[in-house]
């Protein structure tokens, strides 16, 4: 048991109704989750509000609850704090509940559009290689050292953050890396949480349904940045025109990356194959399995970030040369056919525009590029004709297919799609809503050398459609279906 005072240890309070001295068994903002003794925290979600809930808290057995707006009528023997921010106060009270456990390693947090999961997931990697006891939180699993468990977003709410980290303090983990989404910072995920250092990777479009415009989002990423303390580290990527913007104002020490541009850590390309790619690392050469520009921006993030945590330089050559490619990224295999096929979680148009380039650099264009793309449902619509422009004019082929539809007709998405395709390459396109059939008409299209690209959901193992989720792998559709061609 805590007491509630000290779990809202630099909460911003309004107002109180009833003591604080009170016991709590656990915190939580989910009202179906509330037992005997709980803190019940109201927050307002993009689909719900908490406060509608509070009553029912209290039925199932919560004796305390924090909210924005006290209830017109309080109920004797319960506890209530106004807060000024419930999302902010969630964090602070998971942080304090769960005794700081950021403080106990050394927590490092990559933001971005693109790159988020590929850099956590190889940093994790390289730590484990280097000896360490480490931790992830992204998109595709949290890891406490050896143990996996589901991730379910790319940034948990501050309570599953939080319990995760203790469980790594109980572990003995040394480093965690963690994925800072925009939704995750701008709902105060963050908070309360001690960073070592942070990664900026790069800005484009995205999450514009979540966020009123493109300066917002920017300004969400910065202000991450903004917040960590002066003895952390703030590496940027230089390249990005939003680089220089993210270290604005940060107190943390500062460092930058790029390709073009002069920067602590700079890199030069000087192969770039399906088998890997041969970098120039300041003075350094350096070979990886990993493929495309947009991962030698990754490579040397990694470089950096893990230089500033005090590995030796030799060491980060030798390991980096190691690291396999993350499910999903950029994840390939060649058919007994010589068929190339690509599955690549790429869903923004400049993820997407970074992979086809990357394919057309290494291919000799005498071979076809087939491309099988969608877009989610009851998200962004205006990067969906952006998507079908880039796709149909970097591709010799493109079949649009159903992503996530979720609660839209797929049908719909596709014909917001096919609104960016130029009309000299309306001939190029094809349109099947079953993605399955989509995948199947790709593989049967393709001759030996040609290369198909599965983009959009990458690591995803499911499909969601009104409501519900469906088995569903990419990767292991389009394996089968070469697979059957072979016969």
């Amino acid at each position: 048991m805590k007491i509630l005072k000290d779990i809202l240890y630099k909460v911003t309070i309004n107002a109180v109704a009833g003591s604080t001295s009170v016991s709590v068994n656990k915190i939580e903002f989910d009202s179906r989750k509330v037992e005997t003794n709980d803190v019940f925290v109201a927050v307002r979600g993009t689909l719900t509000d908490g406060h509608k809930y509070i009553d029912k808290a209290i039925t199932d057995g919560a004796t305390s609850v924090v909210c924005e707006v006290l209830p017109e009528t309080l109920q004797d023997g319960i506890t209530y704090v106004e807060v000024a921010n419930s999302n902010q106060a969630l964090a602070f009270m998971a942080a304090n509940y769960f005794e700081h456990p950021s403080e106990n390693l050394k927590l490092v947090g990559v933001t971005g559009t693109n790159g988020k999961t590929t850099v956590t997931s190889l940093l994790y990697q390289l730590f484990k290689k280097a000896g360490y006891k480490v931790g992830l939180l992204s998109t595709v699993k949290i890891m406490v050292d050896n143990t996996e468990y589901k991730a379910t977003h790319t940034t948990p709410d501050s309570l599953t953050i939080n319990k995760y980290l203790k469980l790594m303090n109980e572990e003995g983990v040394e480093f965690c890396f963690m994925e800072a989404s925009s939704h995750g910072i701008h709902q105060s995920r963050t908070e309360g949480l001690k960073f070592t250092g942070g990664i900026f990777t790069n800005l484009s479009h995205d999450h514009l349904d979540y966020h009123e415009s493109f300066a917002e989002y920017r300004d969400v990423k910065k202000s991450f940045f903004d917040h960590l303390p002066k003895n952390a580290f703030a590496l940027s990527n230089m390249d990005d025109k939003n680089g220089l913007i993210m270290l604005q104002n940060t107190k943390a020490k500062k460092y930058t990356y790029a390709l073009k541009n002069y920067s602590d850590y700079r890199a030069q390309i000087l192969e770039n194959e399906f088998s890997g790619l041969l970098l120039k690392v300041n003075d350094s050469e350096l070979w990886t399995k990993l493929i495309g520009s947009f991962n030698a921006y990754n490579i040397l993030a990694i470089y950096g970030a893990a230089e500033l945590l005090g590995l030796e330089k030799d060491e980060i050559l030798r390991l980096i040369s190691e690291l396999d490619n993350v499910s999903g990224r950029f994840q390939y295999f060649i058919s007994d056919e010589k068929i190339t096929a690509i599955v690549d979680y790429a869903h923004t148009p400049d993820a997407l525009k970074n992979v086809l380039e990357t394919v057309n650099s290494i291919r000799t264009k005498n071979e076809e590029l087939i491309t099988v793309v969608g877009c989610g449902g009851d998200r962004d619509k205006t990067k969906r004709p952006k998507m079908a422009h880039i796709a149909s004019a970097l591709s010799t082929k493109v079949i649009f297919t159903s992503d996530n539809p979720r609660t839209e007709v797929p049908e719909a998405i596709i014909e917001d799609m096919e609104k960016g395709v130029e009309p000299q390459n309306f001939k190029k396109t094809l349109s099947i809503t079953d993605r399955k059939q989509a995948i199947k008409t790709a593989c049967q299209m393709a001759e030996a050398k040609d290369i198909i690209l599965i983009a959009g959901k990458g690591h995803e193992t499911y499909q969601e459609i009104k409501g519900e989720r469906f088995d569903f792998d990419d990767y292991k559709i389009v394996q089968e279906f070469l697979k059957q061609l072979q016969k």
